[in-house]
């Protein structure tokens, strides 16, 4: 009967541990997925705030050089993250469509219109920082 209860026991962790043990594998690489050399600033208007675990999204569409619109897509952290860095889920951190913002950023390896908010400075006056610099500050 023990050795049953043992193996019952051994399975049931196991199992548990390959259930558990998918999503966290599933999760990007930082590095992989963005130039953490390099930092891209971008100044538009807010086309869409996605306050969503695990990651939070901010959509700016933005007046390109030669007068055309283009849309940017920046993932942030989830909604704990933003709210450590003063935005709050809900009033979408202040946020509406429309609103002037200043996004720096590191930019996606892709060169796609997209990357990883690093600090966003709002048309009043507010900034947020979602990273750390060298000094940890």
């Amino acid at each position: 009967m023990t050795l049953v209860r043992i193996s019952s026991a051994l399975l049931t962790a196991w199992l548990c541990g390959f259930a558990l043990g998918g999503p966290v594998s599933a999760h990007h690489s930082i590095q992989a997925q963005f130039d953490i050399h390099k930092t891209v600033t971008i100044s538009g208007t807010v086309a869409k705030i996605e306050f969503i675990n695990p990651h939070s999204y901010l959509t700016v569409n933005v007046k390109a050089a030669d007068g055309k619109a283009q849309k940017w897509a920046f993932e942030m952290g989830g909604v704990g993250t933003l709210r450590k860095a003063g935005m709050s889920r809900a009033d979408r951190g202040g946020l509406k469509p429309g609103d002037e913002v200043t996004v720096t950023a590191l930019p996606a390896r892709d060169d796609s219109n997209s990357g990883l908010l690093q600090e966003l400075k709002i048309g009043d006056g507010r900034v947020f920082r979602f990273s750390t610099d060298p000094n940890g500050n």
